[in-house]
């Protein structure tokens, strides 16, 4: 079977004094196809109005958005048409799972946290 590489990266954007968000370890990933992958970060904030977003990345090409997530909220809004795409999100964790894995797969991931007005 091809091998997929799926990495994760970290950027953080909309952040005040004390909000951080970084992957969690093991931020490089090989998997089969078809295989599940899970991609995760860990945050911290003092805001319950936070959003949770994920990103991915080709060589040579701008960041195509993925997901948001309300952090405090049970709903995700999936702004993708891959159903293939989940995301779920904890008061401290994000994480985006990606089942039945293809090599187009491979490419940089993105979370992000953003501090918003209530």
């Amino acid at each position: 079977m091809d091998r997929c590489l799926i990495l994760i990266l970290i950027v953080g954007t909309g952040l005040v004094s004390g909000d951080n968000i970084e992957p969690d370890k093991g931020t490089e990933k090989n998997s089969k196809e078809t295989e599940t992958v899970k991609l995760s970060c860990s945050y911290s904030t003092s805001s319950d109005y936070v959003r949770l977003y994920w990103y991915r990345q080709y060589p040579n090409k701008e960041p195509q958005y993925l997901l948001l997530k309300n952090a405090r909220s049970a709903s995700a809004y999936e702004h993708t048409s891959d159903p293939r795409f989940q995301l779920t999100a904890s008061r401290t964790s994000t994480e985006l799972t990606i089942t039945d894995v293809r090599l187009s797969d491979s490419a940089l991931y993105y979370c992000a946290l953003r501090v918003v007005a209530q």
